[in-house]
């Protein structure tokens, strides 16, 4: 049962309701979860005994305190305070009832609700408790969208270097020290023709002569 965020804010304070009666040393506490068609607007009955006045009284005085500061709630309307033989606390959505065990025995609520569940605080606790599980695995087996998308993804694969990057250029061959470069091919025809175009013929100088 998938439950609404005003469903769990109610089953919170039922439950350090429950606790607080725990500590005051309450007797016979129990919840009764109500039925939907016979309950109105209430979803929960806290109902607990006390074995005199004073103890009811500070058993609703530290209910109405705990759920007042840490859930900054505070009772619709409080109900027999001054006689402290039944003390009702009502809190919309669920009701705590706080009795003389005498007076409790007399009026006898969870015999005039028969359609509801009653349930003992440790019975409350693991109900809440298992609905906390499920709603944790579901969550879990639910994965993200984002999650299920990058999965699908194939991964990418890195580019290799083509050989051009990869083949650095090779420096220029120095030539060794105390040798003069080698004139190009076509340089040495140049070369040799200006020197020989100096020289005089041998056969100008036997005309000369």
């Amino acid at each position: 049962m998938k439950l609404s965020p005003a469903q769990k804010q109610t089953r919170a304070l039922v439950q350090a309701a429950a606790a607080v009666c725990e500590d005051k040393k309450a007797l016979d506490t129990r919840i009764l979860a109500l039925d939907p068609a016979d309950s109105g607007l209430s979803d929960f009955f806290l109902v607990t005994s006390a074995s005199n006045e004073r103890q009811a009284v500070a058993i609703a005085d530290e209910i109405e305190l705990r759920l007042k500061r840490d859930f900054g709630v505070y009772p619709n309307s409080v109900e027999g305070r001054r006689h402290g033989e039944w003390i009702l606390l009502d809190y919309v959505d669920f009701v705590v009832h706080v009795f003389l065990s005498e007076r409790r025995a007399f009026y006898d609520i969870e015999r005039l609700r028969k359609s509801a569940r009653p349930l003992t605080p440790e019975e409350f606790d693991t109900e809440l408790k298992v609905e906390l599980k499920e709603k944790t695995r579901a969550v879990r087996t639910k994965a993200p969208v984002k999650a299920r998308a990058a999965a699908a993804k194939p991964a990418t694969k890195t580019k290799r270097p083509t050989k051009r990057a990869a083949t650095a250029k090779k420096p220029a061959r120095k030539t060794a020290a105390g040798k003069r470069a080698r004139p190009a091919k076509g340089k040495v025809g140049k070369v040799s023709a200006k020197k020989s175009s100096g020289r005089k013929s041998p056969i100008r100088k036997l005309k000369k002569k």
